[in-house]
């Protein structure tokens, strides 16, 4: 074989490892998933979606109306609409779960008999909608590491 023989296949196995490696063009789009992130005032929504957002936990504020995140995993992306869990807000929600795709209710595992009470019925309420009750639902009980936190088996009898 002739030096430029070799010469020119050498160039197109460079040129071969090039496209290879930098012109494979943008990367396939990741699947984005519409979620409805909602529970009563200060049961860790915010800070919930902070963490998996990778954002610092001291700047957390609680929700005035509603926010939305999205939340970038490996293989997709989930856009959270978080609503704002105060009484004069939730007879709000309902406006807001159009095009959801799942439901995350955050449940605060020490708060009061009163507070839990009322989160059970907004999960009620929640589950009887026509928009969502087909729907995929994560129930999160949050401050687990609270001394008042109820075990799992507690929450269920309830």
């Amino acid at each position: 074989m002739s030096d430029l023989r070799i010469t020119q296949a050498f160039l197109y196995m460079d040129y071969l490892c090039f496209r290879a490696l930098c012109c494979k063009g943008p990367p396939p789009a990741r699947p984005e998933y519409d979620l409805v992130c909602i529970g009563l005032t200060g049961s860790g929504k915010t800070s919930l979606l902070s963490k998996l957002c990778s954002e610092s936990p001291e700047n957390v504020v609680s929700t005035t109306g509603f926010s939305i995140k999205a939340v970038p995993f490996q293989n997709a992306i989930l856009n959270v609409k978080e609503l704002g869990g105060a009484d004069n807000i939730r007879k709000y929600w309902s406006r807001y779960y159009q095009g959801s795709q799942g439901v995350i209710f955050v449940l605060d595992s020490a708060s009061s008999e009163d507070d839990l009470e009322a989160a059970r019925n907004e999960l009620h309420s929640a589950l009887q909608h026509p928009q969502l009750c087909t729907l995929p639902f994560l129930i999160l009980a949050n401050h687990q590491d609270k001394p008042a936190a109820r075990s799992v088996q507690e929450k269920i009898q309830d």
